[in-house]
């Protein structure tokens, strides 16, 4: 609640941005996350390639002016992904898993990195504790192939746990 009046007051609505990202066996679906980007910075995304950091058919910026005033520390704390849990409720993410790709993504992936299709996206991953953008996309994949042949309950617990500990270690600042 004070989140959403955060978001509302420094950048108005909506609060939550929706997107389409591909989950288990290919299945799209629509991802929830506080918005942290300016409207109509999707549409914008064409202008800002050139400073695209990531390598691979990904599309990351570390401190991309589409930012708003508060969604790039939103961004940082992993708090714009809470909404994610409707996603877990409904049954189209889990907790843990591969984080899911926006469909344009995906298409331009090679098949040995579709593995991580056999297994629901999670809100957090052994990508998120391993250093996120800071990883080459061969690394990220090699994570989530790992992830897919020998996830289980406490490799998730793990996840889980240095998940909160790096939130809990961003907001204490």
């Amino acid at each position: 609640m004070v989140l959403s009046l955060v978001i509302i007051t420094t950048s108005g609505r909506p609060v939550i941005f929706k997107q389409r990202r591909v989950g288990k066996k290919g299945k799209v679906f629509n991802i929830y996350k506080f918005r942290t980007m300016r409207i109509g910075a999707e549409k914008d995304r064409s202008k800002f390639l050139p400073l695209n950091q990531a390598n691979g058919p990904v599309f990351k910026i570390a401190n991309d002016p589409r930012f708003t005033k508060f969604g790039k520390d939103l961004a940082r704390s992993g708090l714009d992904e809470l909404p994610q849990l409707v996603n877990v409720l409904r049954g189209e993410m889990s907790l843990v898993g591969p984080r899911p790709l926006p469909v344009p993504e995906v298409q331009k992936m090679k098949g040995s990195d579709r593995i991580r299709e056999q297994v629901k996206p999670g809100m957090t991953s052994t990508w998120v504790i391993k250093g996120s953008h800071k990883l080459k996309f061969n690394e990220w994949m090699r994570l989530d192939r790992q992830y897919v042949k020998s996830a289980n309950i406490l490799t998730d617990f793990e996840v889980i746990g240095r998940t909160l500990f790096l939130v809990l270690k961003y907001i204490r600042g």
